[in-house]
């Protein structure tokens, strides 16, 4: 009989699932959902019976009867800070993420699907390298001002990943390397990564780094203070319009890198600049990960989503290839991520932490 780790990860609007034998993925799916079932819920907890409908469907039609199933991983949500790993789906965790204690975000989900299906299947339930993992030393908590506390917000499942599969190909373990890590998507998190924790991260959300394709990055204070009480801007308005609505996308309209990138091939020379001006705060950002790590790291990781592109990854090679070595691992690779860390807890490699 076939063993297999279920993985699921819940987004705002789909759920994306597979199986895997062990690292190897042999069926995958993402299922969507209207907007209309969604806005039924004020509480992303509470769509866990609608999401299971086409869980249990998709998992049916995949003969799961047939197979072993021998653990489950969910992705992770934001929590309280944690350590590094895996940790185990037990009541506390499920507790505060029914009541919206850190969030209302769709991750929600992940563990409260994943302990589900591993209570029906009888197997470990798992969640690994959530987004609120903190290893922050403590010069990266200052700010400049004691009201505001730097918070550490990356894309930690996939550079974690990337880092360790790394880390492996030069025959050594994840915490015998140190690297500069840049998830370059929606969202940009550029880390210092040291002997496999994140001791250093732009906010990949609100207020750090580089601008994205809809995110504002840092800002110039004065101008960001004078926006806030111009009068044009609730409080959720301008955390939209921070999250989501700036970057390329309030620059030029446009968000899909391919798209921008096409509009530069035509001749528009105002793309091109926004475009030019994003790598080139990428690139600012990466050296100051290199003077975090006092230029003790193994290789510059480029990954996400972003780092498919040859034309970006070109021009940042012009500004950072005196910085050492870069290695391109483009995509995003969460659910491997995810079956990968069942896979070392199911092999005692990792014992998983109590939450």
């Amino acid at each position: 009989m076939e063993k297999v780790i279920i993985v699921i990860n819940p987004g705002s609007t789909s759920t994306k699932m597979a199986l895997f034998c062990g690292k190897e993925k042999i069926a995958e799916e993402n299922i969507t959902h209207s907007s209309e079932q969604l806005a039924k819920f004020d509480n992303v907890a509470e769509q866990l019976e609608l999401r299971m409908t086409g869980i249990e469907e998709w998992l049916n039609a995949q003969d799961i009867n047939k197979k072993k199933v021998v653990a489950v991983a969910g992705r992770g949500a934001p929590l309280r800070p944690l350590e590094g790993g895996s940790y185990w789906i037990n009541e506390k965790m499920l507790t505060d993420l029914k009541a919206m204690k850190y969030s209302n975000h769709a991750s929600n989900l992940g563990a409260i699907i994943a302990h589900h299906l591993g209570e029906k299947y009888g197997v470990p339930a798992i969640i690994s390298d959530p987004v609120t993992v903190d290893n922050f030393i403590d010069y990266a908590r200052v700010s400049g001002i004691p009201e505001i506390e730097r918070k550490c917000r990356a894309h930690t499942l996939n550079i974690k990943e990337m880092c360790r599969r790394e880390a492996e190909h030069r025959g050594k373990k994840l915490e015998q390397c140190n690297f500069i890590a840049v998830h370059m998507g929606g969202g940009i998190s550029i880390a210092a990564v040291q002997c496999g924790k994140i001791i250093d991260v732009n906010d990949a959300l609100l207020g750090m780094g580089p601008y994205s394709p809809d995110r504002a990055g840092a800002l110039p204070i004065g101008g960001l203070v004078k926006l806030a009480f111009s009068g044009k801007y609730t409080e959720k308005e301008l955390v939209d319009k921070l999250s989501k609505k700036s970057g390329l996308m309030a620059y030029i309209g446009q968000a899909d890198l391919r798209e921008v990138e096409k509009m530069i091939n035509a001749g528009d020379k105002k793309a091109e600049l926004y475009y030019g001006a994003m790598i080139y705060q990428i690139a600012k950002e990466i050296g100051a990960c290199a003077t975090v790590l006092k230029g003790k790291y193994d290789a510059i990781i480029l990954t996400g989503g972003m780092a498919k592109s040859q034309k970006l990854v070109d021009i940042l090679r012009q500004y950072i290839s005196f910085l050492g070595e870069m290695i391109i691992m483009p995509g995003e690779f969460e659910m491997e991520a995810l079956a990968a860390a069942a896979v070392r807890v199911l092999k005692n490699e990792e014992k998983p932490k109590e939450y």
